[in-house]
């Protein structure tokens, strides 16, 4: 009697390169043609421009694009410096996990749990340049959760969007003040005043139309005026924190390592 093994295909995928919270100057341009079966996810932190199909997305910071390679993977700064967690991967064989779940590639899409998905990408990171003999299994795993929560987020994305519609106009007008004055007092009753919505609906509709929660959004407004103050200027630290909006300059300096991984100082050397 003869015994046959059936190979089950596995999910698996070759990561080709990777990087969490990595800031590019505001000339920053990136334009490539992708190998068959490649794919490029990034994660926006920062005002960005995606290139898709001949036509240019101005998109806020927490933007999601999953490039195929049906595609030129196109993007850039737009006006400020481009900061992003990015993942460029291979699909290893015909495995029907990939082809089962309902993934938006070549468009930017918006969505709630973004810091979710952003520390997988960081996971993912420190596997990918780690000496750990079982890296390639843990890597499979963290990217089949990340497809997965994508997918699932899109769809939840889709049916959430009646709801988030009639309040578009006021909460993009709302954020644009909000990163342009980050010297100013924000609070959740400040901000749900200024688009006439209670404390908690405000707080709701806000993380679920940004992906991030707007007191999360104020610190965001605050960091990046501080970064474009202390590229262009001479202001001191103290100046700097003022200037956006903090009283406390220890504080100032603990949210702005917190966020952007070093000191105010260090990273007006590092430019």
């Amino acid at each position: 009697m003869a015994f046959y093994s059936v190979r089950k295909v596995i999910f698996s995928v070759n990561i080709i390169s990777t990087g969490y919270n990595s800031i590019y100057d505001s000339h920053y341009s990136f334009r490539h043609k992708p190998a068959k079966n490649s794919f490029l996810l990034i994660l926006t932190k920062s005002n960005s421009v995606f290139h898709i199909n001949d036509t240019d997305y101005h998109t806020p910071p927490f933007t999601f694009v999953l490039y195929d390679d049906s595609v030129t993977w196109a993007y850039s700064a737009d006006n400020d410096f481009f900061i992003c967690d990015w993942l460029c991967f291979e699909k290893k064989g015909d495995n029907e996990f990939f082809e089962s779940v309902e993934l938006p590639f070549n468009k930017p899409v918006k969505f709630a749990d973004v810091d979710f998905i952003s520390n997988i990408m960081r996971n993912i990171a420190n596997e990918y340049y780690s000496l750990a003999s079982r890296r390639l299994k843990i890597t499979d795993t963290l990217m089949k959760t990340l497809l997965l929560k994508i997918s699932d987020s899109v769809v939840g994305h889709v049916e959430n969007q009646q709801t988030v519609d009639p309040h578009y106009s006021a909460l993009i007008d709302l954020r644009e003040k909000i990163y342009r004055n980050p010297q100013m007092r924000w609070n959740v009753d400040s901000m749900a005043t200024y688009v006439n919505m209670s404390r908690s609906y405000f707080q709701h509709i806000y993380k679920e139309m940004f992906g991030v929660s707007c007191i999360s959004d104020v610190i965001s407004g605050k960091i990046e005026k501080a970064k474009e103050i202390l590229s262009e200027t001479s202001c001191t630290v103290s100046q700097v924190a003022t200037m956006c909006g903090y009283d406390n300059e220890e504080h100032f300096m603990r949210q702005f390592k917190k966020i952007v991984g070093v000191t105010p100082t260090k990273y007006r050397h590092k430019i």
